[in-house]
This record gives C-alpha cells, sequence and structure tokens, in this order.
C-alpha cells in the first residue's frame, strides 16, 4: 500500500518529521525501512533524516500484511455497515464474541467471520485488526482497521477519547435525573475472573447518560463512554442501583435472553479521507421487541 502527502509550507522540513504530523508512528516507519516497505521523495528512496521543501511529495510504502496461521477461517456471514480501503464496520450480533476465546473449540467469533471475508475477497492485506470490541451478548458497532496504518491512527484517537461511541440500553427501574454522569472506578471483582465492580482502588471511569424514554418499570437510555473498560456500562449503571435488563450477572431483570445493550453510533476521523466518518447501527429485534412491548 501507498501513502503520499505534499508538502506546503515554505521552511524545509526533515522526511520523519513530516510523516509524524500525518500521523506515521515511528513502528511504521521501521516497517516501511526494513520489512519490505520503503519510504520515497518524489518517487525516490530517501533516509528519514533528509530535509524536504515546500511540493515535494513523500510516499510511505507498506508491505501487504500476511494473516496468522494461528486465527481460523469462519464462513459465518457478517453484517457491514461501512466499508472503504481502510475500515470495515461491522453489526455484531448478540451471542457472537467480538474475538476468539482461547477456551473455545469452536473457531467462530467477529475475528474469524472478518479472516474468512478477506480471503473471499481476496484482499492483499490479510491481518484481522480489530480496534472496538463489545461483550459477547452486547450487538452493535465494532469497527475492523484493514491495515496497521489505520489501526494505529485510530489507536491514537480511541487514546485522546477523540472517538464518538453512543449505546443504547434499557435498565430497569425509572431513573430520576434526565441526564448524569457516573464517574466511578471500575476494577476486577475479587470473587470472580471475569466480573468486576466499583472499586476505590480501581481504573478511572467515567459514563455519561441521557434518558430517552421512562416505562413503568424501566428506562430507555442513551450513554457515551469517555474511558472504556472492561463491562463498564453494566457496572456503571449496577452501581446506581439501575441493572440493565437482561444481565444477569449483574442481577438485572430477566425479561430478555442477553443484556439489553446495544452500540448504535461511532464517529471518528479518517485522516485517508480527510474527514470524519459517522455511521449508525438500527437496533437489534430482540430489543426493538422489549422496547414494543
Amino acid at each position: 500500500m501507498k501513502f503520499s502527502w505534499t508538502y506546503l509550507e515554505d521552511a524545509p522540513i526533515r522526511v520523519r518529521t513530516f510523516l509524524a504530523f500525518n500521523e506515521v508512528s515511528r513502528a511504521l516507519i521501521v516497517v516501511a525501512k526494513y520489512h519490505g516497505g520503503d519510504i520515497l521523495l518524489d518517487g525516490e528512496h530517501v533516509f528519514t533524516t533528509v530535509m524536504m521543501h515546500k511540493g515535494q511529495t513523500v510516499t510511505l510504502v507498506l508491505p501487504d500484511e500476511k494473516g496468522s496461521d494461528t486465527v481460523d477461517r469462519c464462513d459465518e456471514p457478517i453484517d457491514i455497515l461501512y466499508e472503504d480501503q481502510d475500515y470495515l464496520v461491522l453489526n455484531k450480533p448478540a451471542g457472537v464474541a467480538s474475538v476468539p476465546a482461547h477456551h473455545v473449540v469452536t473457531a467462530d467469533s467477529l475475528v474469524n467471520r472478518v479472516k474468512g471475508y478477506y480471503l473471499r475477497q481476496h484482499y492483499a492485506n490479510q491481518v484481522t485488526h480489530i480496534a472496538t470490541r463489545l461483550d459477547k451478548d452486547t450487538s452493535g458497532i465494532v469497527v475492523f482497521p484493514k491495515h496497521h496504518f489505520a489501526h494505529s491512527v485510530m489507536d491514537k484517537q480511541l487514546k485522546k477519547h477523540m472517538v464518538q461511541k453512543d449505546y443504547v440500553a434499557i435498565v430497569s427501574g425509572r431513573l430520576v435525573a434526565d441526564h448524569g454522569l457516573i464517574d466511578a472506578p471500575i476494577g476486577r471483582d475479587p470473587e470472580s475472573f471475569v466480573k468486576r465492580q466499583v472499586l476505590r482502588d480501581g481504573k478511572p471511569s467515567e459514563t455519561e447518560y441521557w434518558v430517552v424514554k421512562r416505562m413503568p418499570a424501566a428506562t430507555v437510555v442513551k450513554i457515551r463512554l469517555h474511558t472504556g473498560r472492561t463491562h463498564q456500562i453494566r457496572v456503571h449503571m449496577a452501581y446506581l442501583g439501575h441493572p440493565l435488563v437482561g444481565d444477569q450477572m449483574y442481577a438485572g431483570p430477566q425479561w430478555i435472553a442477553r443484556q439489553a445493550l446495544h452500540c448504535e453510533r461511532i464517529k471518528f476521523y479518517s485522516p485517508f479521507k480527510q474527514q470524519w466518518i459517522e455511521i449508525r447501527c438500527p437496533l437489534a429485534d430482540d430489543i426493538q421487541q422489549v422496547l414494543n412491548s
């Protein structure tokens, strides 16, 4: 793959500095220099210490990414919400894990399904990068960067809290406040390998919510995460005394076969297209049925 940028400023600049301005990490430069790629200035191989001038074009050449033999192929279907040459965005159904589980023999996770899709499409890059994940029983948006560079860019955005992710949840009981920010640290439950809880010495965790609709015994909320802890929404709503409907692990009422949680919207910036990308995902049928009833 090739990525090119033209320098438009008057003052000379080193190639490596200009690449850094364009989100090229040191790791990507190493790949380009030593693992089958290249760095070109106006089409000629250069070292990154070389000075470039206004009007010159630098090109980053990255080698094709070979898929891992340890990730099995699965040809179950995927629901594509958006795809370009850099990102694949899927609607994950509830009941399908985002990534393969070590203790499960059957190779059916979203990662396995994407590998099958890449193979069927004969893409040059076969590594199944995954940037966002959802719990197995949460439905909605999951993002797969289609190459190392795109993954690196999204990781930076996630760390800087530039990526907006909105969820819809049905919580038990009637929330009083129309809007709230839950600021409560989360850590591992000392009595469980999987379960989490609010702990004084846990990791900082913030969840913001807005009430969408109040029902007699439940409340529909829109939720935006400001941090990304395991089970964060589920733990924070249980901490408020309003566990998610269907969330057996955190004592939610069993009106649905899984937690009523769906990633409905994501917004992130693509430097490759030089524009913001916003994707929405319709509610899963089982959650919609709860709302209708």
